[in-house]
């Protein structure tokens, strides 16, 4: 690690505007990303006592080699440059809030003739509109299931969909009155899109016209003596109260708001946010995240950052807080401009609103307390567990970025490679990378593990060579954006899913390349044995050791990658080969179908009206496929390692 004297700015160097600044590593790497009202005092800090500073920070300034700034004109300038510079280089030493667990939320396809709900996890679409976090999946779809009987908009996957609108016969939901039907024509697209505003307005809190205009309608119908319709809106109108009913009033005024709180200790802080919508909890999420020398206003200000910044649509107009965040007003401003109207950030003293941000802070406390018991989660665990491997494999550095290997096939057809990247301890998925074999057949797992090994080390030589680089200079990055190339970080330890003869093609593959200065080991499922390049005998490591727990986790998650992506293409490969036995079917075709249904099984349900809706696909080829496809049902599959015939 560099000495933070030998880059330390001159005497008087650094201005005493506001200003952002940043720190890289030796290969050009941004590594932390911060603001300052006063570069020159935040700065010099950084290069005072380094027994002084968080070990966070002491491993940042020793690990950088190198520290620019720009200067800005006022705080808030400061604060957009800062977020936009951490979105670019994503540096690993700012403080990123992970997720304690995969919330659900409530999707709405707006996009879509006739929109459907469901629920739903994990990435989300710009097409759809999304209600939530919620804490509970059951409580949300018991909700769900209560509006349906009042708003019966559609909630039927599209392969459901279609299929009803091809029969002329509506699914169950059609026949118990949870669902329009407008796959049968019962109900046409612009009434449908009413049922399906009323629901969103639901879901956003606005529950009160609803309910207003659903008794309306009620007393309207017995007036004019239509008993059985004023019967329906009242088994509605008591259905939608018992939905509402469902989320406790926690603040009576009827308050759009957001509850954050937070729980710290040394290491980590968690923070807990409840969603209020109408004066109603709509949700709940958590996050815990490592912590520097930050004080409490800090932290809240850069969660605050993370939260709202690309979420312009979900801002309240009133932020609850146990603290003023560390730029006041100034956030505030920010927030505002992206809501498009005013947000203020307050912090209660006393009533209804102190009272639930207390209930918020008790639930951060928890969820504290329940990451700290996860050891894969905890610093000081991972800091051990990269020492314990320092040692172990006679290591010159912590290896502070490990890249994982495995290789994946059925009977040695569809051979992939995967790469996984754990960086401090922690996986960087945005850094995984697939591999599918080419120069190797059959099932030679070591021949397509010096296959992959020779392309990501020669990517490697090639990015550090071009633009009149060499070798074994720093790594290049990109001149106009300053984000390293794709393969251009180097690893610090290379970990082979295997045992001797897998090292020993890893090895090899690296010294063609030309690097011999990286370190190397594989990890064999049997025993749980390490093998070092040229050793006779294995590395045992202790079952308690954290070292080992380390390894056996960046193991598991590059068979995991490896698995998944082997899957993707054997399905796909399975299509294809169905498809070569349709007459007249060209490649461009083939491909069409292909990417339309994506996988067998998808191919197999499909109507000839569904897959006459693929372009270049007509009605007699479609007719052709399917009946390749009964064709294919009725002969026996056999068993290609036995030439056993399997039964269904």
């Amino acid at each position: 690690m560099a000495d933070p004297a030998s880059y330390r700015p001159a005497p008087g160097t650094i201005p005493t505007g506001p200003g952002v600044y940043r720190f890289s590593d030796v290969e050009g790497r941004v590594i932390y990303v911060g603001k300052a009202i006063n570069l020159r005092q935040r700065l010099n800090s950084y290069f005072a006592d380094p027994a002084a500073l968080h070990f966070r920070t002491q491993t940042m300034v020793r690990t950088a080699a190198k520290v620019e700034w720009t200067l800005v004109r006022n705080e808030l300038e400061a604060l957009q440059l800062e977020y936009t510079w951490i979105k670019q280089y994503d540096p690993r030493f700012n403080i990123k809030y992970r997720d304690d667990k995969s919330y659900p939320w409530v999707a709405v396809t707006w996009s879509d003739e006739f929109p459907r709900i469901f629920v739903g996890r994990g990435a989300k679409r710009k097409q759809n509109r999304y209600f939530g976090p919620y804490a509970q999946a059951w409580a949300i779809r018991e909700t769900i299931d209560s509006l349906l009987r009042v708003f019966p908009m559609r909630s039927c996957t599209q392969g459901v969909f279609n299929n009803a609108r091809s029969s002329g016969r509506p699914c169950l939901l059609g026949y118990i009155g949870k669902c329009a039907a407008p796959c049968v024509g019962r109900i046409d697209a612009a009434d449908h899109r009413e049922l399906v505003e009323a629901v969103c307005e639901f879901l956003a809190g606005r529950t009160r016209a609803l309910i207003r205009g659903l008794e309306a309608d009620m007393y309207a119908a017995a007036q004019g003596e239509e008993f059985e319709r004023a019967a329906v809106l009242r088994d509605r109108l008591t259905a939608l109260r018992q939905a509402s009913e469902k989320n406790a009033i926690v603040l009576p005024d009827g308050t759009d708001a957001d509850v954050v709180a937070l729980a710290t200790d040394p290491l980590e802080v968690a923070v807990q946010v409840f969603h209020v919508r109408d004066g109603r909890i709509r949700g709940e999420r958590g996050w815990v995240a490592e912590r520097d020398e930050g004080d409490a206003a800090e932290l809240l200000e850069q969660f605050l950052f993370q939260l709202y910044a690309e979420n312009d649509h979900d801002i309240p107009p009133l932020v609850l807080l146990p603290n003023q965040p560390a730029s006041g007003q100034v956030l505030a401003q920010l927030l505002s401009e992206q809501r498009g109207a005013k947000v203020e950030l307050r912090v209660p003293q006393r009533g209804e609103k102190a009272a639930l941000l207390q209930t918020a802070a008790r639930n951060a406390t928890e969820v504290l307390a329940i990451h700290k018991l996860r050891r894969s989660s905890d610093l000081s665990v991972r800091n051990r567990a990269l020492e314990e491997l320092q040692e172990a494999l006679d290591l010159p550095e912590v290896p502070l970025r490990i890249e994982c290997y495995d290789i994946s096939h059925t009977q040695g057809s569809e051979v992939v490679g995967s790469m996984v990247v754990f960086e401090d301890g922690l996986a960087r998925k945005s850094e995984y990378r697939r591999f599918v074999i080419r120069t190797v057949d059959g099932s030679n797992d070591v021949g397509a593990m010096h296959e992959v090994i020779t392309r990501r080390f020669r990517r490697l030589h090639d990015e550090r060579v071009q633009d009149g680089g060499d070798a074994e200079g720093p790594m290049l990055v990109d001149p106009e954006t300053g984000v390293p190339r794709r393969f251009a970080y180097a690893p610090s330890l290379v970990v082979v899913d295997g045992g001797a003869p897998q090292v020993a093609a890893a090895a090899r593959a690296m010294a063609e390349v030309g690097f011999t200065d990286v370190a190397l080991c594989g990890l064999a499922k049997r025993l749980e044995e390490v093998w070092l390049p040229d050793q006779e005998f294995p590395v045992i490591l202790p079952r308690s050791s954290e070292g080992l727990y380390l390894l056996q986790r960046v193991r598991d998650e590059a068979h995991r990658f490896a698995i998944t992506h082997h899957r993707g293409r054997r399905s796909a490969a399975m299509v294809e080969s169905v498809l070569d036995q349709v007459p007249g079917l060209g490649e461009l075709r083939r491909k069409a179908v292909l990417t339309h249904f994506g996988s067998l099984r998808a191919l197999r349900k499909a109507s000839v009206a569904e897959i006459a809706e693929v372009p270049g696909i007509g009605p007699r080829t479609a007719e052709a496929i399917v009946a390749v496809l009964a064709e294919q049902r009725a002969e026996p599959a056999v068993n290609l390692a036995t030439g056993e015939v399997i039964e269904d």
